[in-house]
């Protein structure tokens, strides 16, 4: 598998009630993927492990490790996200190839977060939570610094915008 810093998106479109992969080793594949790519500097637009990543780039290299090619071609984006728009195109493109879940429901490792870093602003951030419960982090590639795991925090729990499930399945 050939990955590249531009060129396509997170996934293979299903359908809302379709099976997901979080939970047992659906879950366990989706971190350890994800903490493959911890340390890989922060590069805007870039999905490359180990090279460079930016938050949708972390998404994208664990999808294609997990589910193998992305059918959906990554227009080039500006940090911000179309917030000056107020278009919420990370949030539709995750709606369109993950399985979105209620932010009620209880919480598992291999979930994807959607953050809303201010309040009334777009989501434009993504993290894989790698612990659920009281020790919860989450693998996020963060602007000024690298794929890091942090701990979800009272400040990161009250961003979280959506939560979503990869689809079962994968290569």
């Amino acid at each position: 598998m050939t990955e590249s810093t531009t060129g396509t998106a997170m996934g293979a479109g299903t359908a809302m009630g379709a099976g997901a992969a979080t939970g047992g080793a659906g879950a366990a594949r989706i971190v350890a993927a994800a903490r493959g790519w911890i340390g890989t500097p922060y590069r805007h637009q870039a999905s490359v492990r180990g090279a460079g990543a930016d938050c949708l780039g972390l998404l994208r290299g664990v999808w294609r490790e997990v589910h193998g090619c992305e059918p959906e071609a990554v227009p080039a984006y500006t940090a911000d996200w179309s917030e000056p728009a107020r278009e919420e195109r990370l949030w539709q493109a995750a709606r369109r190839h993950l399985l979105e879940r209620p932010l009620q429901a209880p919480a598992e490792p291999g979930e994807v977060l959607l953050f809303r870093m201010r309040a009334g602003s777009v989501a434009k951030h993504l993290g894989i939570l790698s612990r659920a419960g009281a020790q919860a982090a989450f693998i996020h590639a963060y602007s000024g610094h690298a794929v890091l795991e942090s701990p979800l925090s009272g400040p990161w729990q009250r961003r979280i915008a959506a939560r979503f499930a990869f689809p079962a399945g994968g290569s």
